[in-house]
C-alpha cells in the first residue's frame, strides 16, 4: 500500500550545503529529488521535472521564493513548502497568500521538515496514510499501528521508528540515517537505536515472527514475507 512511484520533489536553496543535506534527507525518505541554487531556468525545470511538491527557501538570488512559489501555482500543480528566516506574521501571510502549503522557520530541524513535506504530499493524496508490511498495518494518519488485527501500544518515539522503517520497507538503514530521521540529529548514542529497535521488536513479535532485522555491519531493515 506504499506509493507506486516516489513522489517527485524540487529543492531550490542558494546554500550549497542546506541544499545538498536537504536534498540527502529526501532521498534518504524515497523521494525522487532535482535541486537548484537559484531560480534560473524555474519555469523549464518545473516542465522537465514534474515536481509533485517544491521546498523553496525565500531569500534567493534573483527571483525570490515569493515570486517562485507564484510561478510555481500557475504553472504547476505542485505543493510549495517556503524555507526562510522570516519568522513575522507579515511574512507567513505574505509566503502564504503566495500559494505556500506551509511555512518552515530556519533554523529547522530535518525531520521537522521533512514532516511537513510529507504531510503536504500527504494531503495531495501523493502519499498514503496507511503502510503495509508484511501483516504489519501503519497509519500515520491516526498514529497507530496492528499487526495480525492487534494494535500495537506504542510510544509516540517507537512509532515514529517504527513509520520510517515502514516508509522505507525492503531497505536497509544505518544506525546514523535512524537518528537524522527519527530524532533529527547524529549526535546522540547509536546505542539510542538498538535500544529502541529492541523495544519494537518485542512489542512486534508478540503477535507474530520478525519483521525488524538486523543487517550486520549496516543497520536494520523492516521486511515481511512479501517485500
Amino acid at each position: 500500500m506504499q506509493r507506486a512511484t516516489a513522489a517527485r520533489v524540487l529543492v531550490v536553496e542558494d546554500d550549497e550545503t542546506i541544499r545538498e543535506a536537504v536534498a540527502a534527507a529526501l532521498r534518504s525518505d524515497g523521494y525522487t529529488v532535482d535541486a537548484a541554487a537559484d531560480g534560473h531556468g524555474f519555469a523549464e525545470r518545473l516542465s522537465a521535472f514534474r515536481p509533485d511538491l517544491v521546498v523553496l527557501d525565500w531569500m534567493l538570488p534573483g527571483a525570490s521564493g515569493v515570486d517562485l512559489a507564484r510561478q510555481a501555482r500557475r504553472l504547476a500543480t505542485a505543493g510549495v513548502v517556503l524555507v526562510t528566516a522570516r519568522d513575522e506574521v507579515a511574512d507567513r501571510v505574505r509566503g502564504f497568500e503566495a500559494g505556500a502549503d506551509d511555512y518552515v522557520v530556519k533554523p529547522f530541524a530535518m525531520v521537522e521538515l521533512l514532516a511537513r513535506v510529507k504531510a503536504v504530499l500527504r494531503r495531495m493524496g501523493r502519499v498514503p496514510s496507511t503502510i503495509e508490511v508484511g501483516d504489519l498495518l501503519v497509519d500515520e494518519e491516526s498514529g497507530t499501528a496492528s499487526r495480525g488485527g492487534h494494535e500495537l501500544d506504542l510510544t509516540a518515539t517507537e512509532f515514529r521508528l517504527l513509520a520510517y522503517l515502514a516508509a522505507n520497507r525492503g531497505r536497509t538503514l544505518s544506525k546514523t540515517q535512524i537518528l537524522t530521521q527519527v530524532w533529527g540529529y547524529e549526535d546522540y548514542d547509536p546505542n539510542l537505536v538498538e535500544v529502541y529497535v529492541s523495544a519494537l521488536r518485542r512489542k512486534t513479535e508478540a503477535h507474530g515472527p520478525r519483521l525488524l532485522h538486523t543487517v550486520r555491519g549496516m543497520g536494520y531493515a523492516l521486511r515481511g514475507s512479501r517485500t
